[in-house]
């Protein structure tokens, strides 16, 4: 599985190369195309320090999961994206710097995007807001289940395509979650977990 750092220089090297890689701008073929599917990989970092008035520093470590979007582009630079992850990602829970347990995510997310520049450019920013929601499963914390309700909320997305051709391009981007999950036993709630995560992904994608 990637680190968060593994996947940093990864981001890091392709931002690096993108003026050699993509120096020839996509054609004007691009601006005709209204569809995007994206496959990608991404590390999911919630707070390490999520559970608040609890002593010492209790939260949780991050984890990889693939991730899928599409996106339809109304215009040249409005657009509207599906995002979600393929599978769920395994986070383990941490407290003043010992593992406790683990559970699992598998967010998915609707945005409203806005892309500057025009479809053909080399390397294209963007940035987006929208809500999301995240399933939790597996929760094991303290050797025993504890359930978590559904973290959902707002998210907000930074991003950039750098194309190779006119159908083909790869993205880099990041993500930040806002939303809570309250802590239940037996049902009834016992705490609230401030989850508010990072979500720092690459991949590749094609128009049509």
């Amino acid at each position: 599985m990637l680190s968060f750092r593994s996947l940093s220089l990864a981001l890091a090297a392709s931002l690096a190369i993108a003026p050699a890689a993509f120096a020839q701008d996509a054609s004007s073929d691009a601006a005709s195309k209204r569809f995007a599917v994206v496959g990608g990989y991404a590390h999911m970092k919630p707070k390490s320090d999520a559970f608040e008035n609890t002593p010492g520093k209790n939260g949780f470590d991050g984890g990889g999961m693939p991730t899928l979007s599409g996106t339809w582009y109304a215009t040249d630079n409005f657009a509207v994206e599906l995002w979600g992850a393929a599978d769920k990602s395994e986070q383990r829970v941490r407290s003043n710097g010992a593992n406790v347990g683990t559970i699992k995510q598998q967010p998915v997310a609707v945005s409203g995007q806005y892309h500057f520049g025009q479809p053909g450019q080399a390397i294209r920013p963007y940035v987006g807001l929208g809500y999301y929601e995240s399933n939790v499963s597996d929760e094991k914390i303290g050797g025993q289940h504890v359930g978590m309700t559904t973290p959902k909320g707002a998210i907000a997305t930074a991003g950039a395509d750098f194309n190779i051709n006119e159908r083909w391009f790869t993205r880099a981007d990041a993500r930040y979650m806002k939303g809570d999950s309250d802590l239940k036993a037996g049902g009834a709630k016992i705490g609230e977990a401030k989850l508010d995560p990072w979500v720092v992904g690459v991949g590749i994608g094609a128009r049509f």
